[in-house]
């Protein structure tokens, strides 16, 4: 079903049993009756658009993405659902994806900030000086959309090992210089001994987090700091440490990550860190598997109805990205039956709304 005329729809929404029933006209929710709409769903359970907090649409491995490939990718996750990613880095400007309404919405972080052979080569900045990490930022929080990413900790080829990239004091100083702009910054951790510089400096979320302890689980959740575990990427761990043959402490090490992370992830949601959804998708993860993503956090402790809201109501009011009230965009998904009480529902979704339009 295609086209711009207005559309009824009626349904519940899963995650409260609740009736939902809304208009869309120019591609917007209205919860005014709208004259002579054609009833598009009338039953079923209606979800805002999912959301993939963790994704990196101008990435892929082996080749520098054009944005026709891009776009490309963004239609794969689309197709599952996704209408809402925060693309945490890119080496690709994907503003030009914004016009088109079969597209995703994107909350962008800038380009990844790194240091020289301490990241993924030509994925993001890498700064020769690390004093000028908070002046980076600043840079970053303008070209993004209210996020900033910084690699927190990468193989250290000196050690061996992974290590930290920043002092406690750059960090706060980066900190500080995001929230002044408006943004909130977000780190990438692998290991131990950078997060406790992360935590104390005060980010807003910690990405992959398999290295956190009990009591660096207890800080986040008193500051409020959310964590998207990308737990489809957790499981490429054991094939990142086999092939590190020439560092044998780092092979060790990511498979230890990899073998303790579901306790790790189950201790943050009983502690009180709010979770959310992510499938770092543009690496090693294919794009549309936001699903995958879903199913392993409900295997952790969230359950069938916390996993579905940490990728979609949830994580959109964390964003502060439409849902479904009066005047936002039309971002949805229909489903034949409840997801809450099967999951595997969500890989077959009778409608997927971007912008109005029914693009599944």
């Amino acid at each position: 079903m295609g086209g711009d005329g207005a559309r009824h729809y009626r349904g519940s929404d899963p995650l409260t049993g609740e009736p939902v029933e809304f208009w869309v006209r120019d591609g917007v929710v209205s919860a005014t009756p709208v004259a002579e709409a054609e009833t598009a769903v009338d039953g079923g359970w209606i979800l805002p658009g999912l959301v993939d907090a963790h994704n990196h649409v101008g990435i892929a491995p082996g080749l520098g993405v054009d944005i026709e490939q891009a776009r490309g990718f963004a239609y794969a996750d689309a197709r599952a659902g996704t209408l809402l990613i925060r693309e945490v880095g890119s080496p690709l400007d994907t503003h030009p994806l914004d016009d088109d309404p079969a597209c995703p919405r994107f909350i962008r972080s800038g380009k990844h900030i790194a240091r020289p052979k301490r990241y993924l080569r030509d994925y993001g900045i890498d700064l020769d000086d690390p004093d000028e990490l908070a002046a980076e930022v600043a840079r970053q929080a303008e070209a993004g959309d209210g996020w900033v990413k910084i690699v927190g900790d990468w193989i250290d080829r000196e050690v061996g090992d992974l290590a930290p990239l920043w002092t406690r004091g750059q960090i706060e100083a980066a900190v500080e210089v995001a929230h002044r702009h408006g943004a909130r910054i977000t780190a990438h951790v692998f290991g131990t001994d950078a997060l406790v510089d992360l935590i104390a400096a005060g980010v807003d979320c910690i990405e992959h987090g398999t290295g956190l302890t009990d009591d660096l689980i207890g800080q986040m959740a008193q500051r409020s700091i959310a964590l998207v575990p990308t737990m489809i990427q957790v499981e490429n761990f054991p094939g990142i440490a086999d092939g590190a043959d020439r560092f044998p402490t780092y092979a060790a090490h990511m498979r230890a990550l990899h073998a303790g992370a579901p306790k790790v992830f189950e201790a943050a949601r009983e502690a009180g860190v709010r979770v959310f959804a992510g499938t770092d998708a543009g690496g090693f993860v294919e794009h549309g598997r936001i699903v995958d993503e879903i199913e392993a956090l409900a295997a952790v402790g969230l359950g069938a109805a916390g996993a579905i809201d940490a990728a979609s109501t949830g994580a959109r009011r964390w964003l502060g990205a439409d849902v479904l009230d009066d005047g936002h965009r039309a971002d949805f998904v229909v489903y034949a039956e409840n997801p809450c009480e099967d999951l595997g529902v969500l890989r077959h979704p009778v409608a997927v709304v971007s912008t109005g339009r029914h693009i599944v």
